[in-house]
């Protein structure tokens, strides 16, 4: 009798994430984080609607030679989950929960920081507020200044930030800003277990909330919260002249196009940068490899 053969089993998203889970108080909510060996610190600060997963690669590869630290936004991955009564799910919330979280780690070494997407306006203004702890910073795609030239959002997150009446209950009731970015953000199809990981988090209703409060806190007028952080980075970028700086840019990024990273190349010439023109604004998931091994020349050439 002929034997057939088992189906494989798929793989588990846990199985790429085998880190250990670590967690610290802020404002009575649980802020949870990764710290992964020892050496210079790396912070990486993750997007939306990614969490500390999206940089499962990067840990692996430098948690050798570098403490790695990666904590997930509130109301992200592994952190609490507030409503709007706990949380006021703002920029200068983000950047206050950075602050907290990075003075309790009692670093003594300056950091290097790895940003992408929300996360690099959540890091410039903490680093333009600490210039002094900074030595090194990784920019994905993202943004520290207004929208070059007054350039408009895409319609897909005009839709989210100014039709709340439709947009939110699509958001938490059918995630769809986060299922949607599996399949817009990156270049290539993603493996199921890596669908699966982006996801995992955000996998009820009250669990997407961030999501969503993420796109309505884009700050586009000057009354809108947010609006005089952005300005205070904008306005400061030149400060960053004496740092190291590597971008990595991921040119099929439907958000963060070949305008913003014009704009970088204007705030910051002496930056180093490293176009993928296959690459989307999930860059760690279409080249992982090459990411890896440019930031490895770069720090080869700037030593924390």
């Amino acid at each position: 009798m002929k034997r057939t053969q088992a189906p494989a089993r798929r793989q588990s998203w846990k199985s790429l994430y085998p880190f250990r889970s670590r967690y610290v108080k802020l404002r009575g909510m649980d802020y949870h984080f990764l710290d992964e060996g020892q050496g210079p610190p790396l912070v990486m600060l993750h997007g939306n609607p990614t969490w500390s997963f999206y940089f499962r690669n990067l840990v692996t590869a430098f948690r050798h030679d570098h403490r790695v630290l990666v904590p997930d936004h509130m109301g992200c991955g592994l952190s609490a989950k507030p409503d709007e009564r706990r949380y006021g799910f703002r920029l200068a919330d983000r950047v206050a929960d950075m602050a907290a979280w990075i003075e309790g780690l009692g670093l003594r070494q300056k950091v290097t920081l790895v940003l992408h997407d929300w996360g690099g306006m959540i890091g410039l203004v903490w680093a333009l507020l600490n210039l002094e702890k900074v030595s090194r910073i990784v920019l994905f795609n993202t943004a520290g200044f207004h929208p070059p030239g007054g350039k408009a959002l895409p319609l897909r997150l005009r839709f989210v930030r100014n039709l709340g009446w439709i947009a939110r209950p699509a958001v938490l009731y059918l995630n769809l800003f986060a299922r949607a970015a599996i399949h817009m953000a990156p270049a290539r199809p993603l493996a199921p277990e890596v669908r699966s990981g982006l996801l995992a988090p955000y996998d009820r209703p009250a669990h997407r909330l961030a999501t969503y409060r993420f796109v309505t806190d884009i700050p586009l007028y000057p009354d809108d919260p947010g609006y005089g952080l952005v300005d205070f980075v904008e306005k400061g970028l030149g400060r960053l002249a004496g740092l190291p700086v590597l971008i990595l840019w991921g040119n099929r990024d439907f958000v963060f196009d070949s305008d913003y990273l014009a704009a970088w190349r204007r705030f910051l010439p002496a930056a180093r940068v490293s176009v993928f023109e296959n690459g989307g604004h999930y860059l760690l998931e279409d080249h992982p490899a090459q990411v890896i091994a440019e930031i490895k020349r770069f720090f080869k050439h700037h030593p924390a």
